[in-house]
């Protein structure tokens, strides 16, 4: 005997309601979705740990030659890490490369690259999974979110307006996250909420 079609229906419906809320993906001007990550201290850090509190997520690769670009030769998201943290927002830092991948540093060799360049991120967290990176879509690093007190995703994109290699661009580029910090601190839209991304491909594994 064959089940109803209305209650085929209400399965399917179930099922694809379900699968949503499993897999939702980020939206800007929606709620950002929650996740756990442990960070290279073997803490479990969730977003929802930071709830009232401005957050920046920054998809890193210690390796790629664009977040060099914004490290090791500018300390150019170092010195926003820092006046961010400063003003009191959060800032986590996500590398979802897998094992062994390019930029998938052992703990000595990130402390090392965390002291050289004067990281101030609250946390640096592994992925190697992907479900944090591919639930937020981030495609490059850097790939930069920016949520606000209330839970909103706010902004997300690439780092500045001006892509490419060259440090010396930098000065000359608008800053889309510091530019989104201060809409919010101020209480505005933010003025650019997406961008594009630019940098190397985040690794992952499949």
């Amino acid at each position: 005997m064959k089940p109803p079609a209305k209650l085929i229906l209400a399965g399917a419906a179930f099922m694809a309601a379900l699968t949503t809320g499993l897999f939702a993906a980020a939206e800007v001007g929606k709620a950002a979705p929650d996740f756990a990550l442990t960070d290279i201290n073997g803490k479990q850090v969730s977003l929802s740990d930071f709830k009232g509190k401005t957050v920046v997520l920054e998809w890193v690769n210690p390796e790629c030659p664009i977040v060099v670009k914004h490290y090791d030769k500018s300390g150019n998201i170092p010195k926003l890490q820092k006046d961010a943290t400063s003003d009191g927002i959060v800032w986590l830092a996500i590398n979802s490369g897998h094992k062994g991948a390019q930029g998938d540093l052992d703990n000595d060799r990130l402390a090392e690259w965390m002291k050289k360049n004067s990281f101030a991120a609250n946390a640096y967290m592994r992925d190697r999974d992907g479900k944090v990176g591919k639930m937020y879509d981030a495609r490059t690093t850097p790939h930069m979110y920016v949520i606000d007190a209330k839970g909103t995703l706010v902004y997300a994109g690439g780092i500045d307006s001006i892509q490419g290699g060259n440090p010396a661009d930098i000065a000359k580029a608008t800053n889309y996250v510091r530019e989104a910090l201060k809409d919010v601190e101020d209480g505005k839209p933010v003025r650019t909420a997406t961008s594009k991304p630019y940098g190397c491909s985040v690794k992952y594994g499949n």
